[in-house]
C-alpha cells in the first residue's frame, strides 16, 4: 500500500555484532542488503513478515566510526503476543541481553531492552502481527499540532491511538486503510516545552510509495520539504524532513538495492 512505512533506519558501529544480536534474540533474518564502496545496509525481519510490516535496516558505515544517540528518537517497537510479555522478556535475559527496564517497572504493559549501540527497543503486547515484528518507531516532537499537521496533511495519516498523561502525550499515526500490522509512527511530545538533539545514531523513516516521482509531486505540492529530490538521488528514491528535522525517505514500493 503506498504510503505506509517501509523501514526504519539505525547506525550500526559493528554490522556483525548487530548482525548477531538481531538474529540472535529477536529471530530476524536479512531481507535484502546493499553492499556500496563506502557504507553497507542490511534489511532484517521476522521470517513471517507481513506484506505490509516494516523490515529494520542496519547501516554500517566503512571504517572507524562512532554516533551520538540524541533524543529526538526514541525507540523502536517490537511485538510479543498479548500473554508473552514476562515470557519473552526472560528469554532475552537468559541469551544474556542486558536488563534495561523490565516488564513489572512498566506495570506489566511494556518493557525495554536496548542494541549493542545503545538503540532502545521497547517490547509490546499485540494481537496481531508476527512475534518480534516492528509496531512503531517513536520519535520526540516540539510541537504536537504541527506534527500532527504534517503526517496529516503530508502524507495522508491519520490516528490509530493516543495516550495522553499529565506530563506528555503520545500520537500513533498510519495512512487510512493501512494493515494492523504495518508500522506507526509514534508521535512524542512533552508539556515542558524541552528540545531535543537530533544525533546521528538513527537515520530515518522510509515512506513506500507506488510510483515515486507521482508521490514527491504531490509532497511538493502539500508544502513538505523539498531536502532531496529524486534526480539528486539517480531517480532510486528521495528525501523530506518533518517540522522538527526528522529525515523521511520516500522510496519504490518495488526498490531493489543496488548489486
Amino acid at each position: 500500500m503506498s504510503g505506509t512505512l517501509d523501514h526504519v533506519m539505525i547506525r550500526v558501529e559493528d554490522l556483525e555484532e548487530s548482525l548477531d544480536w538481531y538474529t540472535t534474540h529477536l529471530g530476524y533474518e536479512e531481507k535484502g542488503r546493499w553492499e556500496a564502496d563506502t557504507f553497507t545496509n542490511v534489511y532484517l525481519g521476522p521470517e513471517d513478515l507481513h506484506e505490509e510490516g516494516a523490515v529494520l535496516e542496519l547501516t554500517y558505515n566503512h571504517g572507524d566510526n562512532t554516533y551520538e544517540l540524541g533524543d529526538a528518537w526514541g525507540h523502536i517497537a517490537v511485538r510479543v503476543p498479548e500473554d508473552e510479555l514476562e515470557s519473552s522478556y526472560q528469554q532475552l535475559m537468559d541469551e544474556g541481553v542486558e536488563d534495561y527496564r523490565d516488564p513489572e517497572s512498566c506495570g506489566g504493559r511494556y518493557a525495554f531492552v536496548k542494541d549493542p549501540d545503545g538503540h532502545e527497543v521497547e517490547i509490546v503486547k499485540r494481537d496481531h502481527g508476527a512475534k518480534w515484528s516492528l509496531d512503531h518507531t517513536m520519535i520526540r516532537v516540539e510541537d504536537a499540532d504541527e506534527a500532527l499537521g504534517f503526517w496529516t496533511r503530508k502524507f495522508g495519516y491519520e490516528h490509530t491511538g493516543r495516550w495522553e498523561s499529565d506530563t506528555f502525550a503520545n500520537y500513533f499515526m498510519k495512512p487510512e486503510g493501512a494493515a494492523e500490522e504495518a508500522m506507526a509512527v509514534e508521535l512524542t511530545y512533552n508539556y515542558d516545552g524541552r528540545s531535543y538533539e537530533m544525533g546521528d545514531a538513527w537515520g530515518h523513516l522510509a515512506v513506500s510509495a507506488d510510483d515515486l516521482h507521482d508521490y514527491w509531486e504531490t509532497l511538493m505540492e502539500r508544502e513538505a520539504a523539498d531536502y532531496r529530490d529524486p534526480e539528486s538521488c539517480d531517480d532510486m528514491f528521495a528525501f523530506t524532513k518533518d517540522p522538527d528535522g526528522h529525515e523521511i525517505e520516500v522510496i519504490p514500493a518495488d526498490f531493489e538495492s543496488p548489486e
